[in-house]
């Protein structure tokens, strides 16, 4: 079901489907990026026996553009969300830039999240000693100086995607209409937006402080060396869960979608639904 809903003075544009404990879904950052990247987890929750709520984040899909492009709205945009549809606590996944949204509500608010998921989020990886990055971020395609034609808009579909036949003509046309208009706005100030310099401690660096259940989940020829840099966390942190899936790149949920709602409806299921 298609729905919209006040938030901060915004018009916000979110999916829902199923009853049970609510998991709130969160797109990631790249132009053209929406709700409907979980549509097919939304049905997989639904059939588990949760609520899946997908949502447009301001600046993208169909909600409003915010005033405040910042990061740190971003991040406190998903509680007030959560206070809109009177959710006092509910399981969190994020793609890829919002798997630290995510993370930092776990960290600043862990009274309101019952689970976190994250899929494919770089800036949760250390980065190997070798190559001393972290790789590109999700936000590609952002900041052009133009709107972004069909062709382009497929270009960034296939570097995020294992498999390429998964662009269907439906597919890449819902995902350009999303990259135009008033989101091409958005992009561009994103873009310009500049955060306060801060010292902060790199998130991956933080995980082992996490009390709620934490699930990562990376495709195995997801960019940046995701797959190595796994490795590399998991030989740091042992006693973080972290799930590697074949044949998946940046958009995992995507590319193996059986395999990801399977993963993730058992976590979220472990212990009993809340």
């Amino acid at each position: 079901m298609e729905n919209s809903i006040q938030v901060d003075g915004l018009k916000i544009r979110y999916l829902s489907e199923g009853r049970g404990a609510p998991v709130v879904l969160l797109h990631g950052a790249s132009l053209g990026s929406s709700a409907d990247v979980w549509e097919g987890t939304l049905r997989a929750l639904a059939q588990g026996g949760f609520r899946g709520v997908a949502v447009d984040r301001p600046g993208y899909g169909l909600s409003d553009n915010p005033r405040d492009y910042g990061g740190s709205y971003q991040n406190s945009f998903v509680l007030k969300f959560m206070d809109a549809l009177g959710l006092d606590r509910a399981c969190l996944v994020g793609h890829s830039m919002t798997g630290s949204i995510v993370i930092h509500a776990v960290l600043e608010h862990p009274d309101r999240v019952i689970k976190a998921v994250t899929a494919g989020t770089g800036s949760l990886l250390p980065p190997l000693p070798d190559e001393g990055g972290r790789g590109r971020g999700e936000g590609r395609g952002e900041g052009e100086a133009a709107e972004p034609t069909l062709e382009d808009t497929k270009k960034l579909l296939e570097e995020n995607l294992f498999d390429k036949s998964l662009i269907t003509r439906e597919v890449l046309e819902k995902r350009h209409r999303m990259s135009v208009g008033k989101n091409f706005l958005a992009s561009l100030e994103r873009s310009r937006f500049r955060e306060p310099k801060r010292e902060e401690v790199p998130l991956w660096r933080r995980l082992e402080e996490i009390k709620v259940p934490l699930l990562m989940v990376y495709g195995t020829h997801d960019r940046g060396s995701a797959a190595k840099r796994c490795v590399l966390l998991m030989e740091k942190s042992p006693r973080l869960r972290i799930e590697l899936v074949e044949n998946a790149a940046h958009m995992v949920m995507w590319d193996a979608n059986e395999t990801f709602c399977r993963k993730l409806l058992a976590f979220l299921s472990e212990g009993g639904k809340a």
